[in-house]
């Protein structure tokens, strides 16, 4: 019997044991650092014929990896966010390669050494409160399964939730009593309890009595779930947001050409910092980890105001007719400056 390589050994023990039990990352971010690995399995046998059963450690080397960096992106045609986010994976991979084999340490450094590739920023997208309002006005509340969608867009919009957050969003996270509250559950598994809105809390309230959701051994059934019973997931609840949009936009046509459900999590962000709401509070609310993610919100408000300010100020000031190169009494006061002695 062949005995497994030092690399399939390590990247086992890096996926099944290491991510989940001692970084304690979602199965969302560990399912797409696999999917890292399989593309990397992928391009060793077809573009360098390398055989996967009997690869090794010091076969996967900085060059290889840079090589199949620029394979996803000019073959494969991935986004610089993308590639980014690959390397992203084999750079955490690697850095538990270090301490599990030190003889590698030198050529794990070389592969950290690689670098992200740098992108333009995108804009900010976000929808005006009165956008909002008319999206969340599109469920047919006559019918079952509009009351459903109402409640997950007030929900969505209220809470700043990522969707993922909504698809494991179960009976017992939601607190209907005074003070209302949701848990919810974010990235590396972190809680946060978030405050519900009264007319949010409303609906919900409605929503789970209709569906008998507070009865006794209920409390773990998903809150968003299809006619099967099972729980919306990410997908679905993606095709949700944008069958009300593309109803919405029939109203209101300024509503931006993309909008995602994390476009509800920016929107709320930004109509909280408008409201002059400490950027504090809106890093707990976001369940953000670092108050300088929050600021790229302040920044985004900054970048709108100026924008504004300078439409103003070419919409009034007048264009001046001469340049400062006609300007006499300017030229004359420079020509005696220069010739001024050093001492005077």
């Amino acid at each position: 019997m062949k005995h497994p390589t030092d690399l399939a050994y390590l990247l086992q023990q890096f996926l099944a044991e290491y991510l989940p039990g001692q970084r304690n990352l979602s199965a969302n971010t560990i399912q797409s650092y696999s999917t890292t690995f399989a593309l990397l399995l992928r391009y060793c046998r077809e573009e360098r014929g390398l055989v996967i059963e009997r690869l090794r450690l010091d076969e996967v080397t900085a060059t290889l990896l840079e090589d199949f960096l620029t394979w996803l992106e000019r073959t494969r045609h991935n986004a610089i966010a993308t590639r980014n986010q690959r390397l992203a994976a084999l750079h955490a991979f690697f850095r538990y390669v270090q301490t599990e084999a030190p003889a590698r340490v030198l050529e794990c450094q070389r592969i950290l050494a690689l670098p992200v590739k740098r992108r333009p920023r995108p804009a900010m997208g976000y929808l005006t409160v009165d956008e909002v309002r008319v999206i969340l006005a599109q469920p047919d509340q006559a019918i079952p399964d509009g009351r459903r969608d109402a409640v997950l867009l007030s929900l969505l919009y209220d809470t700043g939730a990522r969707v993922q957050e909504l698809v494991d969003l179960t009976v017992r996270h939601i607190r209907v009593e005074t003070p209302a509250v949701v848990t919810l559950t974010g990235k590396g598994r972190k809680t946060r309890h978030v405050p519900l809105m009264t007319r949010t809390t409303a609906l919900i309230e409605a929503y789970l009595g209709e569906r008998r959701l507070m009865a006794p051994g209920r409390l773990d059934h998903p809150v968003f779930y299809n006619r099967q019973g099972h729980k919306l997931t990410r997908a679905g609840i993606t095709y949700l947001v944008h069958k009300y949009v593309e109803l919405a936009r029939a109203v209101c046509s300024s509503l931006p050409n993309t909008v995602t459900p994390h476009t509800f999590r920016h929107s709320k962000a930004m109509h909280l910092l408008q409201a002059n709401v400490n950027l504090i509070y809106i890093r707990d609310l976001l369940g953000h980890t670092d108050i300088r993610t929050t600021e790229v919100y302040a920044r985004a408000d900054t970048e709108m105001k100026r924008q504004a300010l300078e439409k103003l100020q070419q919409d009034v000031t007048p264009t001046a007719e001469s340049s400062w190169q006609e300007d006499s009494e300017l030229l004359d006061w420079l020509q005696n400056l220069c010739r001024r002695s050093p001492q005077a």
